[in-house]
């Protein structure tokens, strides 16, 4: 039975074994839940179509045995009736019929356990979504809230106090530095005086200078 080893691993799973694979459980419980409805109805068909089996195969040995009991009662009231002859065509038509008996049996047995098989899948793949269906706004609440709180706490880390302090000494060091550079430029152009400078200097003054000079002379006795 294909239906059988296709659907095997619904028997072993569950919906937390489910749920566990899922990177994005709000987004994948809809699909999940999609995938189980597709496996229930492919499941629900062939548990028909095998039930229906189970049913033949049971009619067939209900059949056979009616028949070998018939032929039975048949070839004793023959023999009452001293009809040898018929009774032995009666009961080599029995055994005929319960040499096939065995086989129409098996037949049943097996079409019994698939059926049997098929529905504990359907019941369980029920029971699954059943589930699912209770648990799907409880797990996209979780998932909701969580998301929110890791947006949250990405804003809260944006905001950090030392975050922001840090980056204020920066820019105040930055500051800083810019400004001890200026005044070292500043500095560097200063300019010193030169035979230029002390030339244009002395010149409007040079009267005044020459009689300041002659009268320190004089006062020290040196003309």
């Amino acid at each position: 039975m294909g239906i059988l080893q296709r659907f095997s691993d619904i028997m072993r799973s569950n919906v937390n074994a489910v749920l566990d694979k899922c990177e994005d459980p709000a987004k994948m419980v809809d699909q999940t839940l999609l995938d189980l409805r597709r496996d229930l109805a492919e499941v629900k068909k062939e548990t028909a179509s095998v039930m229906a089996t189970e049913k033949n195969a049971k009619r067939l040995v209900d059949d056979c045995q009616a028949s070998i009991k018939k032929y039975e009662t048949a070839a004793r009231h023959a023999l009452s009736a001293s009809s040898e002859a018929d009774a032995r065509t009666l009961l080599a038509k029995k055994q005929e019929l319960e040499s096939q008996l065995p086989g129409l049996q098996t037949n049943y047995d097996a079409a019994s356990a698939n059926a049997s098989k098929l529905r504990e899948m359907h019941d369980k793949l029920v029971r699954d979504i059943e589930s699912l269906e209770g648990r799907k706004a409880a797990v996209k609440a979780k998932v909701a809230t969580a998301k929110a709180q890791q947006r949250a706490n990405k804003a809260v880390a944006g905001m950090s106090s030392a975050a922001s302090v840090s980056a204020f000494e920066r820019m105040e060091a930055k500051a800083n530095q810019m400004l001890d550079a200026a005044e070292a430029e500043a500095e560097l152009n200063k300019k010193t005086d030169t035979a230029d400078d002390l030339a244009q200097k002395y010149a409007a003054g040079g009267a005044s200078v020459d009689d300041e000079l002659a009268r320190m002379k004089q006062e020290m006795g040196l003309d």
